[in-house]
């Protein structure tokens, strides 16, 4: 059986969605009601929600998207705003543009140019608006139009999957889609729907995903879901493999190993907080506290951690990498299908959710398509420490690690660090 990962925050609590959301009542859907099994956690700096579809349970998977409301703010936005990351300043933090001293969102417009062949999103339900959020997405922000051969939709069992009632899996899906054209818009991306949230739906929708990118002569599959390890998870292996796929999952939101992050042929991708100035300006990079990670139970330390043992001992480690999942220094997306029985339009969004995308898009702009997963990440960690390739996290609090905080080299804050540029990948 599944354990149980729970969310762990002092400050969460349940509270009904509705009068942190107030948007215009045209936008509301009769019957939907709210999320009230969402979780609600209040800070200095504002509001960050974490959907009915991200708490976990012992049976199903759960997504790893968290909403933002800054402080003072009792509505969503009707057009972007604020210091908040775009796909220009995500391109330029993660060195895929002509470095720009400051990749401030408020002024920086070049967005990357990279990316080919196919990402494959693997999500359960179905977001109808998915396609049109995507292409309002890409004209505000100067991405590629979307078309028919840029972007598809798939139904992993043939048909046509219900929506989740509660509309959190569409936010996820909207995000994950988004994330990936920001940062390889050259590239295909097809968005895989599993029927479910059921493990048995989304490994389906898994091995749909991997013959689709196999059929495309290579690619990359991201997972930003997720469910506790159990002791039999190994056998889950073979759903994640393919040849010239490489496949990403998000560690999780909250302290503690998820599968299939732990998999030895998935690279876990955890979080990190893009810290600015009032003014916009990059100012570091550092640790998210409350990302996913540490020691699996089950799965001995794989090859490509050989020499990491130090941390990780005779376990495998996760996260391996890690990319902007700090809801509070979030990135901008666009969601129309109700959320809690109303539309979000304008959202930020934070969490895993946002680094497993990224990241897959990172290295789908590398234009290497290595030969397997593991492939990849043999080349990664033989770059440990290369600060061409990647940054290096060092500063910031740390739930998974022993000592608490970052530390040099590999870590289970952030694995080897924030992937930079295209080298190493």
């Amino acid at each position: 059986m599944r354990k149980l990962h729970y969310i762990t925050a002092a400050s969460i609590t349940l509270l009904p969605l509705l009068p942190l959301l107030a948007t215009a009542a045209s936008a509301a859907t009769p019957g939907a009601g709210t999320d009230t099994a969402a979780r609600i956690q209040t800070t200095q700096a504002g509001t960050i929600i974490t959907p009915s579809s991200g708490v976990s349970t012992d049976t199903n998977a759960h997504t790893n998207v968290k909403i933002f409301i800054p402080a003072g703010r009792h509505a969503l936005y009707a057009a972007p705003s604020g210091t908040y990351e775009t796909p220009a300043s995500l391109a330029c933090v993660y060195g895929l543009t002509t470095p720009v001293v400051g990749c401030n969102p408020l002024t920086l417009k070049t967005v990357a140019a990279t990316g080919s062949r196919v990402i494959a999103i693997v999500d359960a339900f179905d977001d109808p608006t998915a396609a049109s959020d995507l292409a309002a997405y890409s004209a505000q922000f100067g991405l590629p139009a979307i078309t028919a051969k840029n972007f598809e939709v798939v139904y992993a069992s043939g048909n046509k999957p219900n929506e989740d009632s509660s509309g959190g899996w569409e936010v996820e899906e909207s995000l994950d889609v988004q994330m990936a054209h920001a940062l390889a818009p050259k590239a295909k991306v097809v968005l895989v729907e599993a029927s479910s949230n059921s493990n048995a739906a989304l490994l389906e929708a898994e091995k749909v995903a991997i013959k689709l990118v196999e059929a495309a002569g290579g690619g990359e599959v991201s997972n930003s879901w997720a469910s506790g390890e159990f002791s039999e998870e190994a056998k889950e292996e073979n759903h994640f493999t393919g040849k010239k796929v490489v496949v990403f999952a998000s560690s999780g939101d909250s302290n503690g190993t998820s599968v299939p992050a732990v998999l030895p042929n998935v690279i876990a991708v955890g979080g990190t907080s893009i810290n600015r100035s009032k003014g916009g300006k990059f100012v570091s990079q550092t640790t998210w506290s409350a990302d996913g990670g540490g020691l699996s139970e089950y799965i001995p330390t794989p090859s490509f951690q050989s020499g990491v043992t130090a941390v990780v001992g005779t376990h495998r480690g996760t996260p391996d990498i890690a990319a902007d999942g700090n809801p509070q220094t979030g990135v901008w997306v666009y969601d129309t299908t109700p959320y809690g029985g109303q539309v979000l339009g304008w959202a930020i969004l934070g969490g895993t959710s946002v680094a497993s995308p990224a990241a897959a898009a990172m290295v789908n702009s590398a234009g290497t398509f290595r030969a397997s997963t593991e492939a990849e990440l043999a080349e990664m960690y033989s770059n440990l420490g290369n600060a061409k390739a990647f940054t290096d996290i060092v500063k910031g609090a740390c739930g998974n690690a022993p000592s608490g905080t970052a530390s040099v080299g590999y870590d289970l804050c952030t694995g080897i660090g924030a992937p930079y540029t295209t080298l190493g990948k």
